[in-house]
């Protein structure tokens, strides 16, 4: 909106024109998307606190999460609201990969503000039935898979790029689908099993995201694709405006949700954050660098995966609780401290992930 007013403007004055430049649009985008949770944050958690929209705590957990019980949660409804204003104001709303990219978090959104609605309004502790959940989360996975596929323009699109290899590169075909399904739906479900402690979620979700939101930049710039030996990929830098967006929700949200937490995510954040981050990952061409800067949310993943597995199979538990951060607490370490270091732990592989960009 605001890209289309400043281009009527710079008619009349030229001042007007720096709104134009990819990069003030995304540093605008942090800025009003911070502004906007901090001043509606307070509202939204009274609001949630009237309505007891609180969270249930597992009976069987750490005990040290009994007294969250009540705390209210569909907090991320605000990191939602937040970005699709902050886009709406500072993104190019004609650019596919923005819409793909806004239509994959809203159903994803969606899909856990129904979950969350009957778990917390209904008290029904099974929320949305799995087949449910999953099916609406493969719609939309496929949906923006088939998208891609066939709306793409060059096969650099459609190929899977491994870090380190220069010019090494894997024609996928129709298998594109495949991968982007499950790099959507497995990131969406690994950042909700990850959502278990005050700002563990959200944290990496914002380093994660401003790091591909520098690379769907340089990814989107002809010179700088080239010069790092990176598949260019014409207009993916305008995703760079959302995933700001995405760290200036996440930011402001962290205000409220730092321990101890004033509000809780839930699944509507979580899946959502998840869905949005593989669908950009996936769109720059940059799946394994994502999987590697989302170290932390695999591990999680692969700890619930491990333990049931293994209790399926010798009746033997690997971790004292799952997913991992659980076990850590059932440990001692007190909850701040595994907080922080699994924050620490993502801000190297973030950093790691981003110097792949140049190790070529």
């Amino acid at each position: 909106m605001l890209l289309w007013l400043a281009d009527v403007l710079a008619n009349y004055w030229s001042g007007f024109a720096v709104f134009n430049y990819l990069t003030t649009r995304a540093i605008m985008g942090v800025l009003t998307a911070l502004a906007i949770c901090l001043v509606i944050g307070p509202w939204m958690i009274a609001k949630l606190n009237h309505l007891q929209i609180g969270q249930s705590i597992r009976n069987d957990g750490p005990e040290s999460h009994l007294d969250k019980a009540g705390t209210p949660t569909m907090g991320g409804a605000l990191i939602l609201f937040a970005t699709f204003v902050t886009v709406l104001l500072w993104g190019d709303l004609t650019n596919k990969y923005v819409l793909i990219t806004i239509f994959v978090t809203a159903v994803f959104g969606a899909v856990g503000w129904v979950d969350d609605y009957k778990k917390v309004v209904h008290k029904d502790s099974r929320g949305l039935i799995a087949r449910w959940k999953y099916f609406w989360q493969s719609v939309a996975g496929i949906g923006a898979a088939v998208v891609l596929y066939y709306t793409a323009t060059s096969p650099v699109e459609t190929q899977l790029m491994v870090p380190f290899f220069k010019d090494f590169a894997l024609d996928l075909g129709i298998f594109y689908i495949v991968l982007t399904y499950f790099v959507i739906v497995g990131s969406s479900n690994a950042v909700n099993l990850t959502d278990g402690l005050d700002g563990l979620a959200i944290m990496p979700t914002v380093m994660i995201s401003g790091a591909l939101g520098l690379i769907a930049y340089l990814v989107g710039h002809y010179e700088f694709a080239q010069y790092l030996n990176i598949p260019f990929v014409k207009g993916t830098g305008e995703l760079a405006v959302f995933c700001t967006a995405l760290v200036g929700a996440g930011l402001g949200f962290l205000w409220f949700n730092t321990y101890p937490a004033q509000v809780f995510m839930g699944d509507v954040g979580a899946l959502s954050l998840g869905a949005a981050l593989g669908v950009i990952a996936v769109i720059i061409r940059h799946e394994i660098v994502y999987f590697i800067m989302a170290g932390v949310f695999v591990m999680e993943t692969l700890s619930v995966i491990l333990q049931v597995a293994s209790f399926k199979l010798t009746g033997k538990r690997i971790f004292r609780m799952a997913p991992l951060h659980h076990h850590y607490e059932l440990k001692g370490w007190p909850e701040p401290r595994v907080i922080v270091r699994f924050w620490i732990i993502t801000i190297m592989l973030v950093m790691f992930a981003l110097a792949t960009l140049k190790f070529r």
